[in-house]
């Protein structure tokens, strides 16, 4: 029934609680006239009278049909006071956002967005979702984080430059910087060649070191668990090295690399064109406060390195 507005179900409603429409025109801060227009547009709308009205003092009287349109009508106005607080809630920072992510992000920026968001939001639900494939697509995601730039229709923030730095096994290089052919034919443990580790490899080329590469994992765990077994050093970004908390292991050195080699970039990204939520917005600016703060981090650190 086209014809039926909630305003005139709410007006139902009131006047079938209250027994009067004169105590329901106060209940809804209406005038009793508007109640009256209210109930008379319903009636026409549904083709009958849903009040008796005896008049005086007496209540007035739900009838058979009323009564119909009552019950259906209840459930018509809770829903719409669901939807109206789901709005509200939306609009608040609530809902859910899916993240795409890698290794890296996971373990140093995206617990601090995440703890941020769900201080902010605590109903908000977030999805995460760690992929490292070669050519990443954006897909249904809301907002995928990558050490690089994507292409086609997409919008992206940097976050930061994450320069690589050589990890090595106590005691294997003096302290302070790491010439670069240092390493060359020196055993190294290394990533597998996707996303940029054949850029940095190709850089440590180019500067003459050309390390024996004598295992590969995509877990930095992994790899740094096989620097301390002495297997060889490896050059990791330094979200990495963080990740990992490296710098508190007496058991490993971290070291500049001379000449630096090309750092490499994060990225966050989100489809171009798309209306986003507030939640996807407040977690795009929150991504790139908890990055500024880390990079400032990475700065103190690395002076106090070459201190």
């Amino acid at each position: 029934m086209p014809d039926v507005e909630l305003r005139h179900l709410a007006a139902m409603a009131a006047v079938a609680d209250e027994g009067s429409f004169g105590r329901a025109a106060a209940r809804l801060g209406y005038s009793q006239s508007t109640v009256s227009q209210q109930i008379a547009a319903l009636e026409r709308a549904v083709g009958g009278p849903v009040f008796d009205r005896p008049g005086g003092p007496k209540p007035v009287r739900i009838t058979p049909l009323g009564a119909v349109v009552l019950e259906q009508g209840r459930e018509l106005l809770a829903k719409a006071e669901r939807l109206a607080d789901a709005v509200d809630r939306f609009n608040a920072g609530d809902g859910r956002i899916d993240i795409g992510t890698f290794q890296s992000v996971s373990n140093v920026i995206l617990p601090a967005v995440v703890r941020r968001l769900r201080d902010e939001h605590p109903a908000c639900d977030i999805r995460l979702s760690e992929e490292e494939p070669d050519q990443p697509q954006i897909g249904d995601l809301d907002l995928l984080f990558y050490d690089g730039r994507l292409e086609g229709d997409v919008e992206r923030v940097k976050l930061l430059d994450d320069p690589y730095l050589v990890v090595a096994r106590e005691g294997t290089f003096p302290d302070g910087p790491v010439r670069l052919k240092q390493l060359d034919q020196a055993p190294m443990v290394a990533w597998p060649l996707t996303c940029d580790q054949p850029l940095m490899e190709q850089a440590l080329a180019r500067n003459g070191a050309s390390p024996r590469i004598v295992f590969r994992s995509a877990i930095n765990d992994t790899l740094l668990s096989m620097v301390r077994a002495g297997m060889g050093s490896a050059v990791l970004p330094w979200l990495a090295i963080r990740g990992a908390d490296v710098p508190s292991d007496h058991r490993l050195r971290v070291h500049e690399p001379r000449p630096a080699l090309p750092a490499r970039e994060i990225y966050l990204h989100w489809r171009a064109g798309r209306t986003q939520s507030p939640l996807a917005a407040r977690a795009i600016e929150v991504a790139v406060e908890v990055a500024a703060e880390i990079a400032a981090d990475r700065a103190t650190h690395a002076g106090a390195r070459r201190r």
